[in-house]
């Protein structure tokens, strides 16, 4: 699209990643994010309510985040939520990359492929995308391959998605610490 100045002008898109561990308000602090645009905000959410103490979880969340979200439910399909929702009006809030992870291995699908698939595919989104993700490489070594699998998927979708965002804050105690802005 051209401008009266004859200069091309750039899609308005936005990609920014909140990591952090366990209870570190990661997911506090990316809805703040979110909630400084104007426009429609969707939440999409990563994890199912397969018992009720998550089921009490994910109702707390929703509680935080009030009447104005739109949220999905996308547990597998991630990559089309995000397709199917991203306009340049819209925030699009992910929550989050490690269980999605998580339910990917448990279905039995490509990890590899689908991160880098939604890694391609921040190239091509319009508006704002804010993922929520666990730092999960500054603990133990797992003592199981299961664990060490989904520490490896979990620790490359972080680095994919850190590489292409334009922003990440890394979340401790609350205390967010930007450690890439792109100018």
């Amino acid at each position: 699209m051209k401008t009266n100045s004859g200069l091309r002008s750039q899609t308005t898109r936005k990609c920014i990643l909140i990591l952090g561990g366990s209870r570190s308000g990661k997911s506090t602090y990316a809805e703040s994010l979110a909630e400084r645009h104007e426009g429609p905000h969707i939440y999409i959410a990563t994890a199912e309510a397969k018992d009720p103490e998550m089921a009490a979880r994910i109702n707390e969340h929703r509680k935080r985040r009030g009447p104005f979200w739109n949220t999905l439910e996308s547990p597998l399909n991630l990559i089309s939520s995000i397709k199917q929702n991203s306009t340049s009006k819209n925030i699009i809030l992910v929550d989050c990359l490690t269980i999605w992870i998580s339910n990917l291995m448990m279905a039995n699908y490509s990890v590899i492929d689908e991160s880098e698939n939604l890694a391609k595919l921040m190239s091509q989104i319009e508006g704002t995308i804010i993922f929520v993700s666990n730092e999960v490489g500054q603990g133990i070594v797992p003592d199981n391959p299961l664990a060490r699998t989904f520490r490896d998927y979990s620790g490359n979708l972080n680095q994919l998605i850190a590489k292409v965002a334009d922003e990440v804050y890394l979340v401790t105690a609350g205390i967010p610490i930007n450690i890439k802005k792109n100018k």
